[in-house]
């Protein structure tokens, strides 16, 4: 820097937690696309194969993608505020377009199958998981990423949107959990009990979620590991409840 400071840093550990939970991410997305290539046929839309694109989706969007959506806080600790914020709501934004693909997918496939909808807990619990994953975009949206929410309001909100962003994703890896388990006892309830390779698979990609979502919040609930606010950031704060609150930044 032009100081003379060294640059800054990442917390010790942080950088090895990121690479497991992406490392962990990739593969199982990768045994996701093993499972649907090797044991259900692949993945297409117009098709008998069309469901596949249900699970295939789910996992890249509403595990992969906002695992990563919540980490960028973390991982992006020195860029600016505003950079940092936008990413963070463009991979929601994809992650809740991918997710909203795969829910199209697997109604259609019901439909065309004769298949009724959303009579199962899996069902249930997956379709909250992703209405309360569109109303917390919104209101992230409409308090964080566009102007008009005042310095209080934010502050009065910011815990209930972490809170409900971690409880959000806790509930995508269970509505996936239950949704693997749903499909296997439809697919090979005949020979599941039997440990055959399908069944190992599908079960691999299930401790595989668990792992990747307890690193992920492992890294989001370590305090040491928070975002520090720069020094620009702490001056534009105190501008902007000033502005918003016509109050001095001491008072």
């Amino acid at each position: 820097s032009m100081d003379g400071a060294p640059p800054p840093t990442s917390p010790a550990g942080l950088s090895a937690y990121v690479a497991v939970s992406q490392l962990l991410g990739l593969t199982l997305l990768a045994t996701t696309g093993a499972w649907l290539g090797r044991y259900r046929g692949g993945v297409a839309w117009r098709s008998s194969l069309q469901f596949n694109v249900h699970p295939l989706c789910m996992v890249l969007g509403m595990v992969f993608l906002q695992g990563d959506a919540l980490l960028v806080y973390r991982v992006f600790r020195h860029e600016a505020k505003r950079s940092t914020k936008a990413l963070h709501a463009l991979l929601h934004s994809l992650a809740l377009l991918i997710s909203l693909v795969g829910i199209i997918a697997v109604f259609e496939s019901h439909r065309s199958k004769g298949i009724p909808d959303m009579y199962s807990l899996h069902s249930w619990c997956g379709m909250a998981a992703f209405v309360l994953y569109l109303l917390q975009w919104f209101l992230g949206c409409g308090f964080f990423l566009f102007p008009g929410a005042s310095f209080s309001l934010r502050s009065r909100y910011k815990p209930q949107h972490i809170f409900f962003g971690i409880a959000l994703f806790v509930l995508s890896i269970t509505a996936c959990l239950l949704g693997i388990t749903e499909m296997l006892l439809f697919k090979i309830s005949d020979s599941y009990s039997q440990f055959v390779p399908e069944g190992i698979l599908a079960n691999t990609l299930g401790l595989l979620l668990v792992a990747f979502g307890l690193v992920v919040g492992y890294v989001l609930t370590r305090d040491d590991w928070k975002r520090p606010p720069l020094a620009e950031e702490l001056g534009l704060s105190m501008d902007f409840k000033t502005l918003t609150e016509g109050e001095s930044p001491g008072g």
